[in-house]
């Protein structure tokens, strides 16, 4: 008889409400493992605010070392108020992405039913696509510096590189990424080639020198500001969307609000053929921390997430079918505080869900 498949999963809960999050996703991913026999060695790390408080550690290369044999990572949070704004982002998020290669950054923008949308006259069917943001170079590689920095002739230079290497297998990621996902087969480039004629440039050459290879897969284009604009009036234009990582960070933010907000936006840093990270998109909201009045489905969903990139889609069904119960029935709203549950029942209902499918 076979042995169950088992998965080295890096918990890095961190800062905040990170904690309490991930705390509810991990039932979930516990129940689904259950369900699909499968099982799952959790290694916790300390990795965040209070750590760096305490020692001056951000990411040490002892540890970085060790989340590299593992399968993925879940990640809950990084922001502390005692830490300045900058330190933990650049030298635990980036550094992350950039060490172990993660360069796409995945986000499905997917309204549930029972989850109310800003957007006026439109619903579930007009929000569902996913959007492939570039997730290693552009303007957060951190090219630049200062000119006479303080004084009043300072120049402050921060400058976006892509790279025709970055560039292509990003874009190759998005179209294979369209294909699998088999709705309209539609991808959408989203850049500004009329003010950024050499960066985007390189984007649209490429793109469609790849598209050449997909025939199956219809291509647009169009400029962030307009993308932005058709996003909040006309959602259901899109299926797939690659981008830039400036361009994709502003996006994918537009995407959770349309999706029902940051509690249950989540996505993914892949690397196709190394370590992911998952996470909610929202931050450690420390005004929250220890209410239990957080809402987990963002983690719970980047749980999801995982077990779908781990190859267990059968798994990440459950924990999203379960989470598509919940929010139908379950939760009055979706903002912290007002849900009508503490963060504990909503992971508790989800859970049970998944157990009782």
């Amino acid at each position: 008889m076979m042995s169950p498949p088992s998965y080295r999963i890096a918990v890095i809960p961190g800062d905040g409400t990170g904690p309490e999050v991930i705390r509810e996703a991990l039932k979930a991913l516990k129940a689904a493992g259950t369900r699909e026999n499968l099982l799952f060695d959790l290694q916790h790390y300390d990795l965040g605010g209070d750590r760096y408080l305490k020692t001056g550690e951000i990411l040490p290369e002892s540890v970085l070392a060790e989340l590299r044999q593992v399968d993925a990572i879940l990640l809950g949070a990084i922001g502390h108020p005692d830490v300045k704004p900058g330190i933990l982002e650049k030298g635990l998020l980036l550094e992350l992405r950039f060490r172990l290669d993660q360069y796409i950054n995945l986000r499905p923008v997917v309204l549930y039913p029972g989850v109310e949308t800003p957007l006026k006259d439109k619903g579930p069917a007009e929000i569902n696509f996913v959007v492939v943001r570039e997730n290693t170079e552009g303007l957060y590689t951190g090219g630049g510096g200062f000119l006479k920095k303080g004084t009043p002739q300072e120049v402050a230079i921060q400058e976006s590189i892509n790279t025709r290497f970055g560039v292509e297998r990003c874009l190759r990621y998005a179209f294979d990424y369209c294909r699998k996902r088999n709705q309209r087969k539609k991808l959408t480039l989203c850049g500004k080639t009329n003010v950024l004629t050499y960066a985007f440039d390189l984007w649209e050459r490429v793109f469609h020198e790849v598209a050449a290879e997909y025939p199956d897969v219809t291509t647009d284009y169009g400029h962030v500001d307009a993308v932005s604009m058709w996003m909040i009036k006309n959602p259901e234009w899109f299926d797939v969307i690659v981008t830039d990582n400036m361009f994709g960070d502003i996006i994918t933010d537009i995407g959770a609000i349309i999706q029902g907000g940051l509690g249950i936006a989540a996505g993914g840093n892949i690397n196709p053929a190394g370590v992911s990270m998952f996470e909610p998109i929202g931050g450690s909201a420390p005004k929250y921390t220890g209410q239990n009045v957080i809402n987990p489905l963002a983690a719970i969903g980047a749980a999801a997430i995982m077990l779908d990139h781990l190859g267990q889609p059968a798994a990440a069904a459950r924990i999203e079918d379960a989470v598509r119960k919940a929010v139908a029935g379950d939760i009055r709203s979706l903002a912290s505080g007002k849900m009508g549950k503490s963060t504990t029942e909503v992971g508790d209902r989800v859970a049970g869900y998944i157990a009782a499918d």
